[in-house]
């Protein structure tokens, strides 16, 4: 819905009588809850669907006002019903207390200060002057709802629940069998969609009311510097598709690797302190050619490959990628670079040695294909033994073009970014020296 489809909208672009004739015919109470009445300025995706729905679902883009939607849901729920029960579900507590108690678009800044509840944070409580409560919730300890019950639930963020040992379906299950209080139980589930297995289950059931859109639709609402940052971070990439449009993406049939199997792959916070770093690099054959590939990876005492970061540069000179490559490998304190020298042969070591680049450096030759080299590194992450340390956006829409039996459907003339990656982790798990020593004082 356009900034003028709004109340407020249609408020403002009304002539003065008309504003005027409005204005007189609003009591002062009436002209005190006009801020805080959400219709007023929401667009349309922010607003509960109609129908006999259990579950409403909202797919949507980064800053399309989700968690706003999610505040104002829960607090008309619990202005309108003193006997709600309501679970406020975040893949963290601290996630939850910041994002959908204390945040800027958190229940506490949309109440309304004579109706807002009362906060307790030892008890993971909120509490309104009628007697509804809220209570916060981890995703990530299944186990903390078996027992309790509520009459709602707001789940926010749902795709970033971890998926480690089916955390995230455990603790959705878990919600569902104490959603039994009250006469209309109800869940809104907030999230940017990703490919993973509660998103995909939630959309195939049929009491689920599936809604959103793109960032686009909240721009009224967002500063100018987050929209230039967005577009930068994912411009012209596939996932810009699923993170600013708000698209669930599908998988290319035959891919070596899938959206859903990326996503079981992601770990932020992988608790395992590397022990050993590579840098992958897959030099451009010329100045005008595609992008350098400068791709870090490391591996810890548990041997699990993790994909820490990508530092490749579009269209570079020999100096800048050679440059880029030593700042990576400085700044990851990296014990080797491993470099394709097909297309250079001997000038790829001339170039990085130029750039400062001290430590071990590794050439290898590709006797295969980009999609046989690739093979075995996607093997290990169906082992689930590789994780990423974030959302590598142009990365991984390399990694989904990659297909089985040769061949790249992904964006771009040549995957540089995903076959620097299989260097790295092909140097790091698949090479003589696979396993980092840990020696015992």
């Amino acid at each position: 819905m356009a900034d003028r489809e709004t109340r407020a909208g249609l408020f403002a672009e009304a002539e003065p009588e008309q504003r005027d004739r409005f204005a007189r015919t609003l009591d002062q109470n009436e002209k005190n809850e006009w801020d805080f009445d959400f219709p007023n300025t929401a667009h349309a995706g922010q607003l509960p669907p109609e129908g006999d729905w259990r579950c409403w679902l909202i797919l949507a883009g980064r800053g399309f006002g989700k968690t706003r939607a999610g505040s104002e849901w829960v607090r008309a729920i619990a202005e309108r019903d003193n006997a709600a029960r309501i679970a406020l579900l975040a893949a963290s507590l601290g996630e939850g207390r910041a994002v959908m108690v204390e945040g800027e678009s958190g229940i506490l800044a949309c109440c309304p200060p004579d109706r807002r509840p009362a906060f307790e944070p030892s008890l993971r409580r909120l509490r309104w002057p009628g007697g509804a409560e809220a209570t916060l919730y981890s995703a990530a300890e299944p186990e903390s709802l078996r027992g309790p019950q509520h009459s709602h639930a707001w789940c926010d963020e749902v795709a970033k629940w971890s998926n480690a040992h089916g955390k995230a379906l455990a603790a959705w299950d878990n919600l569902q069998l104490g959603l039994r209080l009250g006469h209309d139980q109800r869940v809104l589930a907030t999230t940017t969609p990703r490919a993973v297995p509660l998103v995909r289950r939630l959309l195939e059931r049929d009491d689920v009311a599936v809604t959103g859109g793109a960032t686009s639709a909240n721009t009224g609402n967002l500063p100018q510097s987050f929209i230039r940052a967005m577009d930068r971070e994912y411009g012209g990439t596939t996932l810009a598709r699923q993170e600013l449009g708000g698209e669930l993406l599908e998988d290319i049939d035959g891919a070596l690797w899938s959206r859903s199997l990326l996503e079981t792959c992601r770990d932020e916070a992988f608790g395992d302190p590397v022990l050993r770093v590579v840098v992958g690099v897959d030099p451009p054959a010329s100045e005008r050619g595609d992008a350098c590939g400068i791709v870090v990876c490391g591996q810890g005492a548990s041997g699990i490959g993790q994909v820490l970061a990508d530092c490749s540069v579009e269209k570079p000179s020999p100096e800048t990628w050679a440059r880029a490559v030593a700042e990576a490998a400085h700044a990851w304190q990296a014990d080797r670079v491993v470099a394709e020298a097909n297309q250079g042969g001997q000038m790829v070591a001339t170039v990085l040695r130029a750039a400062d680049i001290t430590l071990p450096l590794k050439l290898v030759h590709a006797s295969r294909g980009k999609a046989a080299r690739a093979e075995p590194v996607a093997a290990l992450y169906e082992a689930r033994r590789v994780r990423h340390a974030g959302l590598f956006a142009k990365l991984e829409d390399q990694l989904c073009g990659l297909l089985a039996g040769g061949g790249y459907e992904g964006p771009g003339r040549s995957p540089d970014r995903a076959d620097a990656l299989v260097w790295a982790l092909t140097e790091l798990m698949l090479g003589k020296s696979a396993r980092p020593r840990v020696w015992q004082v």
